[in-house]
């Protein structure tokens, strides 16, 4: 029987949206997804066009999202898309997801997953009940050095983990200009953003790879956020210092406010016999560190590699491979877990190494949590899964 392309339909990534563009151009690069169809925006116009400049057919660009489900679902099953993309702002996650689980697609969205804890912890239902596959867009997991640190600590190569140190910081947010703009309008507003924007948008990355790497999961947190930028409802600026389920302690800083900031992840791994340093801005150079032997310098596609982080190199040693390379590895993931899917194959989010509902419940009750105990004169609480 002959191979095909999987097939992929977008909600949300019309013209001027950034992210959308992301995820298209990751859906690519390994020539393993056909974009068919989708619903690119909620103006009706505006989503036709959108899918007329990146050449659909007609047919298939819809007004809306519920048209699409409805109208794809029709179709034969070798003509339908299988999995829906989503990239709209955070609002409408939960409702595009729940309809297109619901109508029998697969779901890869974007972070986060929903717009609160409460509907995160409904659509885990969902997902467990109509059996569909969910996957969520941790990008920074599919960088090939990420996955090797994260190998070296679950190697014990770095001993009892002890602390773990991640940043995630930007300056683009830093005065007040930076609220115009379509990118920075939606995150800023409560109504589409949900209960935070610096943690929200990029502060939950810095935490799911701080779990993913020490493979430890946060246990209580201590929390200080605030607004820097005067008449922001939203924080765009926190310290967390954090505990970890194996007696780790940690810090994570998110920031938006940090002038001349690009876009500055790093997440700093400590153990009893020695330390990994990873930073996205060099993501393709590992620090291995201890106090008895000099330090090593891992460079993607020198050596030997584990086998997750050699999946993921593309190109020789000296041929750098950045973020879309990273998000590309999260879709190729996805996409050999529908096959096994499809083929009646184990095809569960760990054995494929992609991040899912578990991820996506943890990574709203981050946020929830963080917002919540900084507004508390407490010092300490236990990280809760629960809505607060």
């Amino acid at each position: 029987m002959a191979k095909s392309k999987i097939r992929m339909g977008m909600v949300g990534g019309g013209q001027g949206a950034f992210i959308g563009a992301v995820h298209r151009i990751a859906a690519n690069i390994d020539g393993q997804i056909e974009l068919v169809c989708g619903a690119f925006s909620s103006n009706a116009e505006r989503s036709i066009n959108s899918g007329a400049d990146l050449y659909i057919p007609g047919g298939r660009c819809y007004a809306t999202y519920q048209e699409m489900f409805e109208a794809e679902a029709k179709l034969p099953a070798e003509e339908r898309m299988q999995f829906v993309a989503i990239v709209t702002p955070n609002h409408l996650h939960y409702a595009v997801a729940k309809a297109a689980l619901e109508s029998g697609f697969h779901v890869l969205s974007d972070k986060p997953a929903t717009f609160n804890l409460q509907e995160a912890m409904d659509l885990a239902e969902i997902v467990k009940s109509t059996g569909q596959l969910y996957g969520l867009t941790h990008t920074y997991n599919g960088y090939p050095l990420v996955k090797q640190a994260q190998h070296i600590v679950a190697s014990g190569q770095l001993g009892k983990i002890t602390k773990v140190v991640v940043e995630y910081t930007q300056g683009w947010l830093a005065d007040k200009s930076g609220d115009e703009g379509k990118q920075a309008a939606w995150r800023i507003d409560p109504a589409r953003a949900g209960i935070s924007c610096c943690m929200g948008d990029i502060g939950v990355h810095a935490a799911n790879l701080a779990e993913y790497v020490s493979g430890s999961k946060i246990s209580a947190m201590c929390s200080d956020l605030g607004s820097v930028v005067d008449g922001r409802v939203l924080d765009d600026d926190g310290t967390i210092m954090l505990r970890f389920d194996n007696g780790a302690r940690g810090v994570l800083m998110s920031s938006q406010i940090q002038v001349g900031d690009e876009n500055d992840l790093r997440l700093r791994v400590f153990g009893e016999k020695g330390s990994l340093d990873w930073s996205q801005l060099e993501p393709n150079s590992l620090w291995l560190k201890s106090n008895s032997q000099p330090t090593q310098l891992i460079r993607t596609g020198v050596g030997e590699f584990c086998p997750a982080a050699q999946g993921a190199i593309r190109t020789p040693a000296g041929h750098p491979e950045g973020y879309l390379e990273a998000f590309a590895n999260i879709y190729g993931n996805f996409v050999k877990q529908i096959r096994a899917f499809e083929a009646g194959e184990a095809h569960s989010n760990e054995a494929f190494d992609v991040p899912g509902i578990e991820e996506a419940v943890r990574g709203m009750a981050f946020i929830e949590n963080s917002v919540t105990f900084s507004q508390s004169e407490t010092k300490w609480h236990d990280f809760v899964i629960s809505p607060l």
